[in-house]
């Protein structure tokens, strides 16, 4: 018994050594230690080439927003879009998500997007047909992109690229015009294990516990904030959509600070997230750069746990909104703060002193004003959802100030339009809000606009 177990033993063993040995011979990042040789790199998005003769169709552009990294605005001509604006879907891949919700390599694949575009000498956009063809939300079409690079004579495929560099999943590749040099771009960078295919951590994303800060903390420090999880409490002041607005009260300098929140399409935080509710937030801060601010997202819930810290918690329920009665004048002021700064290279706290526009220190916090003369409207009719949209402006004391609504109904469901409020005065009650470079008031609902003469 003990011959024929000894017998056994060495042909496992045997076995064993031999699948070992297979098994170091191939490197899963393309190296190697036994005779197999290094991956050979392949520049599939150099090897497909852009004929603007073929049956597709094609058309030079220019950026209008950076988005992320498969997803981009262009200047288009009238004859394709009445508006002159296409919001491009990049054919057939997925980068992770950099704009609500933040994943990893979100970022990398939004940076590396923006800059192949904003230093090509040439953009062109191409469909996969003969048409152009919006994808499943009908708002945005489906096309690849190709750019070329300052001093160079051959376009390179932006949606090839993507692939090829690991900042893409591949998307509905079967059957697309370049779909070869896709599949074969996503098979390399799986076997280099790239980016979203390492087991390595994005750099520019924050992997660690949340920061137990105050929203004031927050909103005076956004910067050094970016890209890191915070915690904190606050109200809900506005539910809009998939979108709500935070706020709370400091009595030190007696200012409400404020944020607003994408929590995306997940129904489990409507009740949690509804206005008035007092709130424990964890969340990712994020830079939303086709609006130029910071907001909140990627939140953390686990139904499992609800109390546990890392979790957005509802705290209480019936609380109100601040609609902090403001002047012009006090809008348009500036605010010069004491702020105690900690160095974390030298673990030393500094006092220093910080002018703030006022109107930046209570970005995102609900405030009201009144008498202000509507001496011009602009409505939103573009086809989309936002049409009957309107942007108010309005003067009071000399200064100018624009308040910009949502779609408002009255009760019956007709559409509030700007014939009437140009020439009126009203109230209102809105949030401080920030669009194509100046602060302004966003309104939310019919009933905080009263017209007063």
């Amino acid at each position: 018994m003990k011959k024929k177990f000894l017998s056994f033993l060495l042909v496992v063993f045997a076995a064993f050594g031999l699948f070992a040995g297979c098994g170091d011979n191939v490197n899963s990042s393309g190296g190697s230690s036994g005779s197999t040789p290094p991956i050979k790199e392949v520049d599939y998005a150099g090897e497909v080439t852009l004929n603007t003769a073929d049956v597709t169709l094609t058309q030079e552009v220019t950026v209008k927003a950076y988005i992320d990294g498969d997803t981009t605005h262009f200047n288009v001509p009238t004859s394709i879009d009445p508006n002159g604006l296409l919001k491009a879907r990049y054919m057939a891949v997925n980068t992770p998500e950099s704009t609500g919700t933040v994943e990893p390599w979100g970022k990398a694949a939004a940076s590396f997007t923006k800059s192949k575009l904003q230093s090509a000498s040439k953009i062109v956009i191409e469909t996969d047909a003969d048409k152009w063809e919006p994808d499943s939300t009908g708002d945005r079409y489906l096309v690849w992109v190709w750019y070329l690079p300052q001093g160079e004579t051959q376009y390179r495929n932006l949606n090839v690229e993507l692939l090829q560099n690991g900042l893409a999943v591949g998307s509905k590749i079967t059957n697309t015009r370049y779909a070869k040099a896709c599949t074969n771009a996503l098979a390399q960078a799986k076997a280099l294990s790239l980016k979203v295919f390492s087991t390595g951590k994005d750099p520019d994303f924050y992997y660690g516990n949340a920061y137990e800060i105050t929203l004031k903390e927050l909103r005076l420090n956004i910067e050094e904030y970016n890209n890191k999880r915070v915690a904190f409490e606050a109200t809900v002041t506005i539910h809009n959509v998939w979108e709500v607005y935070l706020e709370d009260y400091d009595e030190e300098t007696g200012l409400y600070y404020g944020i607003s929140l994408f929590y995306g399409y997940d129904h489990k935080f409507d009740s949690i997230l509804a206005a008035g509710n007092r709130v424990r937030i964890v969340a990712n801060v994020t830079y939303y750069e086709t609006g130029g601010y910071h907001q909140l997202s990627s939140l953390s819930y686990d139904i499992m746990n609800p109390t546990d810290p890392e979790n957005t918690q509802q705290l209480s329920t019936g609380n109100r909104a601040g609609y902090v009665a403001t002047d012009i004048d006090t809008f348009y002021s500036s605010r010069t703060l004491t702020l105690d700064v900690y160095d974390e290279d030298t673990e030393e706290t500094t006092t220093v002193e910080k002018t703030f526009s006022y109107a930046q220190l209570v970005y995102g916090t609900t405030i009201s004003m009144q008498s202000l003369e509507v001496i011009s409207a602009y409505t939103t009719n573009n086809g989309g959802a936002n049409d009957g949209a309107m942007s108010l402006t309005c003067k009071i004391n000399g200064k100018t100030i624009t308040v910009r609504t949502e779609v408002l109904k009255n009760a019956s469901g007709e559409l509030l339009t700007q014939d009437m409020f140009v020439g009126k005065t009203i109230d209102v009650k809105g949030i401080v809000d920030y669009y194509n470079g100046d602060y302004q008031i966003r309104v939310f609902y019919p009933n905080a606009i009263t017209i007063v003469e």
